[in-house]
């Protein structure tokens, strides 16, 4: 087989047109029917229930990622073999679950076959389908309807555009809930412990900040020159400003501001301190996580950030090219 580069970019790009376009029509069809399901579903996990996720085929891959993804986010979830649950399985459903069934046609013959068992262990049904008026959608408390003008397949055979549809929506419903539900990131924290994620998650700013002889401080009343030589000591590119009397950060003086201070005239060294640096530095708490310091570094575009205990009080300094080393960026 010979293919040419232009006819390869060609084909590809028109696939990816194509499961645009079924993204597109499903988003501009949601409609209160959305809400309904986000609530049911929401109304699960709240009074203690999960989510039951069945299909077959493609849909049985969506059904197992999108119960990985509602797990990762708060929500008991797990995947029902519809064949192996009339084979015993069915000991995993219980009264005030949620069966989340998934069938593009929606007349998938394995599915059909669960939903009276499911009735009777008093499970709501919600439905993911792109088919309004088939059976398992009528059967279905609440429905999830996804549009998909046409498939990206040449032979309109192999699922593609509607299995990314499907997939998109049931991502939709979950990230919906994630904010209404006021997860956090140390909730997805606590559920990603393995790997450089959640290595990343879940490293705390004192786990990785600069302290004791790194961790240059000096008083507000201190000289520009002792400043410079306590930075260099420490081989910091700031040094925190402490209130004399209370110990509390005063402020911060970095690389910026002494070159900044060098050009206000003659005897700038044996100035006060105080008079070159910031007096509202941004701090952050040493129990944050690494990821918010790391936020904190991109918003704010800065590259040192003082640590403070709750009486606000400097305990340590994260020097933005620290953060590679440690592999937060």
């Amino acid at each position: 087989m010979t293919l040419s580069t232009k006819t390869a970019l060609s084909r590809a790009r028109a696939c990816i047109r194509t499961e645009m376009d079924a993204l597109k029509a499903t988003a501009a069809a949601l409609d209160e029917e959305f809400a309904v399901c986000a609530r049911m579903v929401g109304d699960t996990a709240a009074n203690g229930g999960k989510l039951v996720f069945s299909g077959v085929g493609k849909s049985a891959h969506i059904a197992q990622k999108l119960a990985g993804t509602f797990n990762s986010t708060g929500i008991v979830s797990c995947f029902l073999d519809p064949t192996q649950a009339l084979h015993g399985d069915f000991g995993i459903c219980a009264e005030g679950d949620t069966a989340f069934l998934i069938s593009n046609s929606g007349q998938s013959e394995e599915i059909l076959r669960i939903i009276p068992a499911l009735k009777r262990f008093g499970l709501k049904i919600l439905a993911l389908t792109s088919f309004a008026d088939s059976d398992i959608a009528r059967h279905a408390d609440c429905r999830l309807l996804y549009r998909v003008p046409r498939e990206a397949c040449p032979l309109e055979l192999a699922p593609t555009a509607s299995t990314t549809a499907a997939m998109a929506l049931g991502d939709a419903l979950a990230m919906v809930l994630l904010e209404t539900r006021g997860f956090t990131r140390e909730d997805f924290a606590l559920r990603h412990p393995a790997g450089n994620l959640g290595r990343l998650l879940l490293l705390k700013v004192k786990d990785i900040m600069r302290t004791g002889d790194r961790l240059p401080l000096i008083t507000a009343d201190g000289t520009l020159q002792e400043s410079i030589l306590a930075m260099t000591a420490a081989k910091s590119g700031c040094i925190a400003i402490i209130d004399p009397r209370t110990k509390k950060l005063a402020g911060i003086l970095t690389d910026g501001d002494f070159r900044r201070a060098a050009l206000t005239g003659n005897n700038f060294l044996s100035k006060p301190v105080s008079k070159f640096m910031t007096r509202t530095p941004k701090v952050i708490d040493e129990n944050a996580l690494g990821v918010e310091a790391m936020r904190l570094f991109e918003k704010h575009k800065i590259d040192d950030l003082i640590v403070v205990d709750k009486k606000a009080r400097p305990v340590g300094v994260i020097d933005g090219q620290d953060l590679p080393k440690l592999k937060i960026v």
